[in-house]
């Protein structure tokens, strides 16, 4: 496998920021092995994770061996970059629990056989063990206070205060890159341009203990157009955990990407070629309205993250809202979706029943049990404004009795629609 071109495929992508000298050089001469730190505060990774790991999987893709680094010892303490105030610090059971969730998304990534295999490192392992008196005398040495105070990430928190604890964090990730060199070879350190002072702060610790040469590379930080934080919602951050974020809105996320965003977007977070984003380029600026390029994007990273049959379903639950998809194509995994996303609740049948017939359903009942309409009267001036349907089959007040048969869609469940966006699901029991 080639380990040429790939600063080149970074570049053009715009997933370059800065590097120190020798970085082409080093890339270029044979199979390089890089590393990626990821911070086990949450449980989960964030969207704004996948731009330091899309760079992972263009190293792998050329030929140079990838190494996720999570720092179950280092999320001890916190990195101050980018924070300004101290955060909260987590018990070692928290980081743990943390760094094996984080380690499982990131595997969604890279590929962990082959001459090129990826290789997962927790920094717990060197750190936990390490005594105080033998980091400060080892390391600390190699360090002036003034140099440290130089660096972005403790100069910005000077004026409101920044602990020890925090103020030590550079030595600590420094100290990470110089074991991953004497352990894994690493030689270049990646991350974003909030990094770049705790980055070559390694690199001079390599220096200077081992004589050795070493090298940095940061991505930009990414955000919108508008100038809205990439990867914030009014729901609030958008996770690769399913979970927190399900992969309907995980979608959503990326379709909506504003017109002037996803050029740039499908370059950092997609693995498509050239030819074709620039082909979506142009779709993009020729029918904006079709949102060609946003669905290519939006498909893209959902597949990634969440695996096919999860695509599959937001795709339909987004086609359930928003077009003409008939509820009774929806699969299993959609109609998971769909509870997640729309007012949910379990009935007894005999709760819908007709008063006359115990085999059909009273539309009016399922209206005021979904919770789209709060009263019986409320249900009924629905009904008579035509505003109704029943796994979208619109219903009128002559109609008002369906039968149950008709009604049960696959799993027992019942789609009641107020108007061509209000919608609430029901799962019937017998």
């Amino acid at each position: 496998m080639r380990t040429t071109g790939v600063l080149e495929e970074l570049e053009w992508r715009g997933l370059v920021y800065q590097y120190t000298e020798g970085v082409p050089e080093a890339l270029a001469k044979g199979a390089a092995s890089a590393y990626i730190g990821f911070d086990p505060t949450g449980s989960s990774l964030h969207v704004g994770s996948l731009l330091v790991i899309m760079v992972l999987v263009h190293l792998q893709r050329h030929g140079h061996k990838p190494v996720a680094l999570v720092g179950g010892g280092t999320g001890l303490i916190g990195d101050p970059s980018g924070k300004t105030v101290e955060r909260q610090l987590l018990t070692p059971e928290q980081v743990a629990a943390n760094s094996a969730a984080i380690r499982a998304q990131l595997e969604r990534f890279l590929d962990f056989t082959g001459p090129s295999a990826a290789r997962m490192r927790d920094n717990a392992v060197w750190l936990t063990p390490l005594t105080m008196v033998e980091f400060l005398r080892d390391t600390g040495k190699h360090f002036t206070v003034n140099y440290m105070l130089q660096k972005d990430s403790v100069r910005s928190r000077m004026d409101a205060g920044i602990s020890f604890t925090e103020f030590a964090y550079m030595l600590l990730q420094s100290y990470d890159f110089l074991e991953l060199r004497r352990r894994d070879g690493v030689t270049l350190q990646l991350g974003g341009s909030d990094q770049w002072g705790n980055i070559t702060a390694g690199i001079e610790l390599i220096r200077r203990v081992d004589g050795a040469e070493a090298h940095g590379l940061t991505v930009p930080l990414v955000t919108s157009s508008s100038g809205a934080k990439f990867g914030k919602t009014e729901a609030g951050a958008v996770w690769l955990d399913a979970e927190r974020t399900s992969p309907y809105a995980f979608y959503q996320f990326w379709l909506g990407t504003e017109d002037r965003d996803v050029g740039r977007y499908l370059r950092f977070f997609t693995l498509l070629d050239r030819a074709e984003i620039e082909a979506l380029d142009a779709a993009a600026a020729s029918s904006p309205e079709q949102r060609a390029a946003q669905r290519a994007l939006a498909r893209d990273v959902t597949r990634r993250v969440h695996g096919d049959a999860a695509l599959q379903a937001a795709e339909q639950v987004s086609s359930f809202f928003f077009g003409g998809l008939d509820p009774r194509e929806l699969t299993d995994d959609a109609f998971a979706i769909l509870r997640a996303e729309a007012p949910f609740s379990e009935v007894e049948a005999r709760s819908l029943a007709s008063e006359s017939d115990a085999s059909r359903y009273d539309v009016l009942k399922l209206l005021t049990v979904s919770g789209l309409a709060a009263s019986n009267s409320a249900a009924k001036r629905l009904l008579e404004q035509g505003a109704v349907s029943v796994n979208k089959r619109k219903i009128a007040m002559p109609d008002r009795h369906v039968s149950a048969s008709e009604a049960l869609l696959r799993g027992g469940h019942v789609v009641i629609g107020k108007g061509k966006r209000d919608f609430a699901l029901l799962r019937v029991r017998a």
